[in-house]
Formats: structure tokens, C-alpha cells, sequence
């Protein structure tokens, strides 16, 4: 019944907004990797891995002259929903890497319960079918290093969402990325979905999902398209090495929408700012203690509002430079209207024996 509930409030959401809208392809933003997750998805400088396609594609030239891939796996909403990523790059010359990148964001074995009863009121339990709802990302990116200080880069989304045989959307987008070095600073820039992402909505509704929509006093929906607004993402981060072979690294993330006033820490009518703090304590580039805290949110109680936040934590181990697995634990003490998630990440380097680090 809660996945079904799900996806009634997904159709009626894309019926209700299916225009120049702020909240579309939402899911391309969650981020991808367990590292990310646990610094609060502030790591558009610091990533330097085969998910550098999705954070900030510039960043694929410090990815190893190998091939190197990345599996994510996350369940939201009370496993309701499964999350998962899988990324691979390879570098072409060692001023030029590539990167694939899939990501999927789904609600499997929703009940299809319309034909349940039929018009004599006889239950059919046989008649119960299932279906998925589904939110797919195909991302095909390129990095290249201008100099030892500048690198630049792009992502080219295709994006193709499901529900069932009821409706089906097919969407593309660009980011655009650099990045800049400095000795022990770092700091990324990357313009997402500077095209306006448009994905285009169709619907194949039979004549039973109709009538349920028609009982319900809900709209039939229609053809429709969807345009996502560009969005700013910038990220700065600095390597400070400590003593005994360990290190700090602290980054910092801000978000800058341009379609009005949002629910966020800084803001106006004109944009606003959603700003994350990440922190990574490496020991010999083998062990990471991570934590991060961001999605700042002003909710409403029944004593009047305030402010919440979301603080995450995280653990990654590295091994021989072959295999890294990383886990984060989001949302520690459920401070934040988004619920608490556990995430499970590895990136494995396809050459082994190599002195590259991860």
C-alpha cells in the first residue's frame, strides 16, 4: 500500500507541474557514492575517482591511467525505495579521461490493485499485477587538464523515467565543469543543466487506471514537458597534512538556484544557497573518518518554526590501491525532515599492483 501511495502522489505531482518548474529530475541530485554522502555531498573539489563524471567531470584527470569503477547502493523511505550507481572511467592520453555513468532511483513491486474489484463487487486477488517506477540517469562525460593548475570538463545527461506502462519520459541535459589546484588548495565549479533540462512526459493510461482517476476527482493526464532550471554548484576544499602519516581535509559546498526564494540557509526572491560542510581524516591514504552536515531547512512545529539541519558520518578502507569500500549513516538522530539512510559504496582499480593512489 506505501509504494502505491508513492507512486499516486509521483503521477499527480508530474500532472500538477509538468512546466518550467524548480523540483524536476530531483533524484539527479542526491549524489552518488558513500564518501559524498557521508561529507554531506561536499566533495565537487576533492573527488578524484570515477564518480568525479557525476560531481565535476574536470576532475577525471586524476583518476587512475586505468580503468577504475564505482558501485553504490542506498535505501530511502524505509527501503520503500532502492538507490543505486555504477560508474567506470578510463583516461585515453594522461591530459584526456572518459566516464560512464548510470544511476537509478526506483520503487520496485508497486501494486496494481484497479482491477482488484470487479464491477459486481467480487474480489480478484489473481488480477493484483505489480509494476516499477523508475527514474534512470545514462551520463557520458569528459575531463581534460589544460595545465598542472586548470582542468575542465562536461557531462552529457540522458535521463528516462518510468512508471509502469502508465507514462514515460525521456529528458537530456549538459554540465558544465573546472577545476582549479593551488598547492594545498582545491576548488571546483560546475554549472549543471545549463541546457534547461527539458524532459518530455507521455502517458498510455487504460481504461481502468482512467476510471480511477476520474473516482478519485484527479485530472487525466496528458502529454506533457517539463523544463529543469539551471543550477551553480561550488565547492573549495584544503589538504592540511598532519603528524604520524594522517591528514585533514575540509571542504566546503555551496549551491546556488536562480528560481526564486527556496527553503534554504541563505535566500531571496532572486536566488538562493544551499550551503554543506565535509570533513575527511585520512590515515596513509587507508583509512577515512568522514562527517558532514548540511541540508539546512527552516520546518514548522506545532510550537512555532526553527531550523534543522542534517549531519552525516562516515568510514572508508582502501586496500593495497586495488579496493576501496566506503559506508555512510545519514542523518544521525533523524535532526532533518529527510530520513535516515544507510550507503554502501566500492570502487575497485582494474590493474592491480599499481602505486596510484585511490
Amino acid at each position: 500500500m506505501q509504494k502505491l501511495i508513492f507512486c499516486i502522489l509521483l503521477l499527480n505531482s508530474i500532472i500538477l507541474y509538468s512546466q518550467v518548474r524548480s523540483y524536476t529530475n530531483e533524484f539527479l541530485y542526491l549524489g552518488v557514492d558513500a564518501r559524498s554522502m557521508a561529507m554531506s555531498n561536499a566533495v565537487l573539489s576533492s573527488t578524484y575517482n570515477a564518480n568525479a563524471g557525476y560531481w565535476n567531470p574536470a576532475l577525471l584527470v586524476f583518476t587512475p591511467n586505468y580503468p577504475q569503477f564505482s558501485l553504490m547502493h542506498a535505501e530511502y523511505f524505509a527501503g520503500i525505495a532502492n538507490y543505486n550507481s555504477f560508474a567506470i572511467s578510463f583516461h585515453k592520453k594522461d591530459s584526456i579521461a572518459f566516464a560512464f555513468s548510470y544511476l537509478r532511483f526506483a520503487v520496485d513491486d508497486i501494486p496494481n490493485t484497479t482491477q482488484l474489484i470487479d464491477n459486481n463487487g467480487q474480489v480478484h486477488y489473481d488480477k493484483i499485477t505489480s509494476f516499477t517506477a523508475a527514474d534512470n540517469a545514462f551520463l557520458f562525460s569528459i575531463g581534460k587538464k589544460i595545465n598542472h593548475k586548470i582542468q575542465i570538463g562536461g557531462t552529457v545527461k540522458i535521463i528516462r523515467r518510468v512508471i509502469g506502462d502508465f507514462a514515460g519520459a525521456w529528458g537530456f541535459g549538459l554540465d558544465i565543469g573546472a577545476s582549479f589546484m593551488s598547492d594545498r588548495w582545491r576548488a571546483g565549479i560546475v554549472a549543471r543543466d545549463i541546457t534547461s533540462t527539458p524532459t518530455f512526459w507521455s502517458f498510455s493510461l487504460n481504461d481502468a487506471m482512467k476510471e480511477v482517476f476520474t473516482l478519485t476527482g484527479n485530472e487525466i493526464p496528458s502529454n506533457s514537458l517539463e523544463i529543469g532550471v539551471p543550477r551553480l554548484a561550488t565547492g573549495i576544499c584544503y589538504v592540511q597534512p598532519l603528524l604520524n602519516n594522517f591528514s585533514l581535509q575540509p571542504e566546503l559546498s555551496l549551491i546556488f538556484t536562480f528560481d526564486g526564494q527556496r527553503n534554504t540557509l541563505i535566500n531571496n526572491k532572486i536566488f538562493s544557497i544551499e550551503p554543506s560542510l565535509g570533513l575527511e581524516i585520512a590515515f596513509k591514504q587507508m583509512i577515512f573518518l568522514r562527517a558532514g552536515i548540511g541540508n539546512f531547512q527552516q520546518e514548522t512545529f506545532p510550537n512555532g518554526k526553527k531550523w534543522t539541519m542534517q549531519p552525516n558520518i562516515g568510514i572508508g578502507i582502501a586496500i593495497k590501491n586495488i579496493l576501496q569500500l566506503d559506508y555512510a549513516y545519514t542523518d544521525i538522530g533523524d535532526n532533518s525532515i529527510a530520513l535516515y539512510s544507510n550507503v554502501i559504496s566500492l570502487i575497485y582499480h582494474i590493474k592491480k599492483h599499481s602505486q596510484a593512489s585511490l
